[in-house]
């Protein structure tokens, strides 16, 4: 590539969107801006955004990311990661109908129950899409929509994830991609498809079939940006928008989690930990997800809905900062004198407790301290995500090594707790922002595709992609075996919730 070639990634997330530049030629990121998100949620699941606010904060990033002048004129391509799995409804005019539902929302327990059983029960819906038909999921969300909000439901024409949205909003082209729809539940995942069977147990007019975006695969562009974006942002008109994905699929490709051997645990709002693999691999138990990835493999992956949730959530409650926060939960010690967490504020995903509510044990006259429910929140966060590192063992993926991104990732107390209660080593990227990253080396593999040809992804996260060895946690022997045994007893402490989990 000669002389400068700038790439754009924007990650649209739950609570805000970031944007970086990254620059071929320094091989950095030479920008990046953060504009945060609102929240329509209420006491019984509701978790929702207006579509218009993703668009919004887009705005305001792009143009902090491209303030240096002349810099508009050097990006080459866009890349877009989006929250997974929220239901955006559009008319045919191409508007909005209503806020979109997002991953978090747990409105639609009874949904996913429907449709299941509809289609033959849970052993058959993985046997037909290689996933569960899990809470958060989009497919019970169009149901919800159907049932609840008939007149909505009628007006539907197109079915978009916030990636897509965003792409459209930047193209006027309603596309997905293999990565992102594998988190719908409607999408086959062996055979990057959709899904005939779910789609009609949802609506058996046959509406919905009409409703789905077109495929197009991983290396292929959206198209070109609009007229209209090409003015608002002086972008050049020639800028394509890569393909896009889900925030964890572009997380992987961020962290070089492109090959086989790699493994990225997020801890983010939720959390994730995932691989690379070179063929679908699924659960019968439906535990994990077997996803596509947005490099043209697949990606095994567990979530779970409540990490940094629960932190933040603490700290609100104990009025601290969030240097505060790790102050407190270093000084207490490692089990946090008895007390366990069990961090479902917004129910859970793995294991499958929708509706299970957050539960803390073990409670003493002693231990009672805001210490120990610092380090608590972090503890109970942490060991469910162990639990979908054991999922992941069960299907034959050692990791080697932990590649950690979110904001729980910045604290070296949290690494050292990842390192200690998975019994491996943890380091993290140099870019924090793992999913905007992703999204900016897709846009320059894809725009490479176009312009010289087929391009490999190892080569670009290799050339483009470095770790901090200074955030490097190896785990510690007495640590791993104390968390060992606490380990054993969240998962006992699970057991209690299993009422809740239907």
């Amino acid at each position: 590539m000669s002389g400068d070639q700038l790439f754009l990634g924007i990650d649209s997330g739950t609570q805000g969107t970031k944007a970086i530049l990254f620059s071929t030629r320094q091989k950095k990121v030479i920008s990046e801006a953060y504009a945060p998100h609102e929240l329509i949620e209420n006491n019984s699941g509701k978790k929702e955004q207006e579509p218009s606010w993703w668009t919004e904060a887009c705005s305001k990033v792009i143009n902090e990311v491209l303030k240096t002048p002349g810099s508009s004129k050097e990006v080459k391509a866009i890349g877009v990661s989006g929250q997974q799995h929220g239901m955006t409804p559009l008319d045919g005019a191409g508007r909005v109908i209503r806020p979109a539902k997002l991953w978090c929302d747990t409105e639609t327990v009874s949904q996913c129950e429907e449709i299941t059983m509809k289609v033959g029960g849970p052993e058959k819906v993985v046997e037909l899409i290689g996933n569960s038909v899990a809470a958060g999921f989009t497919a019970s969300k169009i149901l919800w929509m159907k049932q609840n909000e008939a007149e909505n439901y009628q007006r539907l024409a197109k079915v978009l994830l916030p990636h897509d949205y965003i792409n459209y909003w930047l193209t006027g082209e309603q596309k997905t991609e293999c990565g992102d729809a594998s988190g719908t539940a409607y999408f086959d995942v062996k055979n990057r498809s959709w899904a005939p069977a779910i789609l009609e147990a949802i609506d058996d007019s046959g509406k919905l079939s009409d409703c789905l975006p077109e495929l197009v695969e991983s290396h292929v562009p959206i198209g070109k940006i609009s007229q209209k974006t090409a003015k608002q942002f002086q972008l050049s008109p020639d800028v394509i928008v890569s393909s896009g994905g889900g925030d964890n699929m572009m997380a992987a490709i961020g962290t070089g989690n492109v090959t086989p051997g790699v493994v990225t645990t997020s801890l983010g709002t939720s959390g994730a930990i995932y691989s690379c693999a070179d063929k679908p691999i699924i659960d019968p138990k439906g535990e994990l997800a077997a996803f596509c990835s947005s490099s043209g493999h697949w990606l095994p992956l567990v979530c779970t809905m409540n990490v940094t949730v629960s932190t933040e959530l603490t700290r609100a409650l104990l009025g601290l900062g969030i240097k505060e926060l790790n102050q407190k939960a270093a000084s207490a010690p490692a089990g946090s004198e008895g007390l366990i967490l069990l961090p479902y504020f917004n129910g859970e995903r793995t294991p499958a407790l929708p509706n299970a509510k957050a539960t803390l044990f073990g409670i003493s006259a002693i231990n009672y301290t805001a210490a120990n429910l610092c380090r608590a929140a972090m503890e109970g966060a942490t060991l469910g995500l162990r639990y979908g590192l054991d999922v992941l063992r069960q299907q034959g993926i050692v990791p080697q090594e932990i590649r950690l991104v979110g904001g729980g990732a910045k604290s070296a107390l949290w690494r050292q707790m990842v390192a200690d209660v998975f019994n491996c080593s943890v380091v993290c990227p140099k870019s924090s922002e793992a999913g905007a990253m992703g999204a900016a080396l897709q846009a320059m593999w894809c725009f490479l595709n176009e312009t010289e040809g087929p391009a490999s992804f190892k080569e670009i996260t290799e050339k483009f992609v470095f770790l901090d060895e200074s955030t490097r946690s190896l785990p510690e022997k007495n640590s791993v075996a104390q968390y060992g045994e606490i380990y054993q007893r969240y998962l006992e402490l699970n057991q209690l919730m299993t009422p809740y989990s239907i």
